[in-house]
């Protein structure tokens, strides 16, 4: 069900930005007087889902999911249309207006994107304020990786600021060491305040362990009291279901060994897989005892239920004059830290083109509930996404267009059909390479969780 909804939720953002990035070009057409033919939501190789002609234009649904176009008279694009260009201009044709409306409806796709980006951060700021965990209110510290444990942190550590710059929100902290390249962490341990530097292979390594799955490996986590965690949801044909525990349990000690924080818990069942163990249940006040053998990979299969109330978290709230600064600095920052990565993309010391991943890294961001929220933030950001990623001056993307067009308005020389049209075949080449190699890493990366 998880998958269901996650696929759900990918397929919507998708559909709302790409007929809004379209309709940023067609709008601009339209003023400009210039001739669309089809206007469609995802591709139509061979055939489309459902079409409808309106005037001039053919609107209509592909069955390629993986973006979507608008077919403007007298372009080059990647209808490859060639008889068409072998005609005289119309006045009606793309190729006819002046190169500054030629640049407008270029634009337009990037331009919507970026102003619906805005849109929603303003109105999710709104609707819902701007939750987070301060760093300084994870009270019990953090749980530790084997990489973060390589340059000195330890379970329990209580991170408090990078380079002795305050950290304000706990989940900044990775990102902020992955875009900012700080020096040092400050932790406090024992009631001392400490000090370790990060060394330059941190950055590499992290990013490397992450190829290896769909999400940024947390490197450190939250840390949680065993007394505040129950069983969850019960997982079907798992060792817990079938020993009888149920929603609600708590267990006390496993082979009469308790512990304090639930990492330990963690920790000790890794150390018994494929083994059998005594399980001390609470069960509505009264002692249960259930004898059971830990799974192969170190797990009895149920989903922690954390007590409610744990931590006190921050939570901003904006009126509507409010949010409009508010949401537009979100959005630049959103903006600010995506273009940092890339930096790491084209970085040959943290090979961070490992970690690229295609849709199914894409669609796994979204979370396996329905939630409005995050969806919203979500879609907010692969706006952002895709208003960078099609203004690169790559032929066959929308940034390709524009670099032509500023060559021809700076030198007043248009460039040849011929040149365009290879042009344009040679970008096609690129992005579908890049598409193959994002989506090969996926398929790596699944089979490698399968194992």
């Amino acid at each position: 069900m998880e998958v269901i909804v996650k696929i759900g939720q990918f397929l919507l953002s998708l559909s709302i930005l790409v007929v809004l990035h379209e309709l940023g070009h067609f709008t601009f057409a339209k003023l400009f007087k210039t001739r669309v033919e089809k206007f469609y939501m995802f591709f139509d190789p061979g055939f489309s889902l459902f079409k409808f002609k309106k005037g001039e234009t053919e609107y209509g649904i592909g069955w390629l999911p993986l973006g979507g176009y608008v077919k403007i008279s007298g372009m080059i694009d990647e209808s490859m249309d060639k008889e068409q260009m072998k005609l005289p201009p119309e006045p009606y044709e793309f190729r006819s207006k002046p190169a500054w409306q030629r640049l407008l409806i270029m634009v337009g796709g990037v331009l919507v994107n970026f102003v619906l980006a805005f849109v929603i951060y303003v109105a999710v700021l709104y609707t819902w304020g701007e939750q987070y965990l301060p760093a300084e209110n994870v009270k019990y510290g953090v749980v530790c990786d084997s990489l973060a444990e390589s340059i000195g942190l330890q379970d329990g550590d209580k991170i408090v600021a990078l380079d002795n710059q305050k950290v304000k929100k706990f989940n900044d902290i990775v990102p902020d060491i992955l875009l900012n390249s700080p020096k040092s962490i400050q932790f406090i341990r024992n009631n001392e305040q400490l000090s370790v530097d990060i060394p330059s292979s941190f950055v590499p390594a992290l990013l490397e362990k992450s190829s290896k799955g769909f999400s940024l490996s947390p490197v450190f986590d939250i840390r949680y009291p065993y007394s505040a965690i129950s069983i969850g949801k019960v997982l079907k044909e798992s060792p817990a279901s079938e020993a009888g525990i149920l929603k609600g349990d708590k267990i006390v000690s496993i082979d009469s060994v308790g512990f304090s924080y639930y990492d330990q818990f963690q920790t000790f069942l890794q150390s018994k897989k494929s083994q059998s163990i005594l399980v001390q249940l609470n069960r509505d006040g009264k002692s249960e005892q259930v004898q059971l053998t830990v799974g192969d990979d170190g797990k009895i299969g149920f989903y922690p239920q954390i007590e409610s109330g744990l931590f006190e978290y921050e939570t901003l709230e904006y009126t509507f004059v409010e949010s409009i600064p508010a949401g537009f600095n979100k959005g630049i920052d959103k903006l600010g830290s995506y273009l940092k990565q890339f930096k790491l993309i084209f970085s040959s010391e943290t090979k961070a083109y490992k970690s690229i991943g295609g849709f199914i890294t894409i669609g796994n961001i979204f979370p396996g509930v329905w939630n409005w929220e995050a969806f919203w933030n979500l879609t907010a950001f692969l706006s952002i996404i895709l208003a960078i990623m099609n203004i690169l001056p790559i032929p066959a993307l929308d940034g390709g267009h524009v670099m032509f067009l500023m060559y021809e308005i700076i030198t007043g020389r248009k460039p040849g059909d011929k040149f365009m049209e290879y042009a344009q075949i040679t970008g096609m080449v690129l992005l579908f390479g890049l598409l193959i190699f994002a989506n090969g890493n996926d398929v790596v990366k699944w089979i490698s969780n399968m194992k």
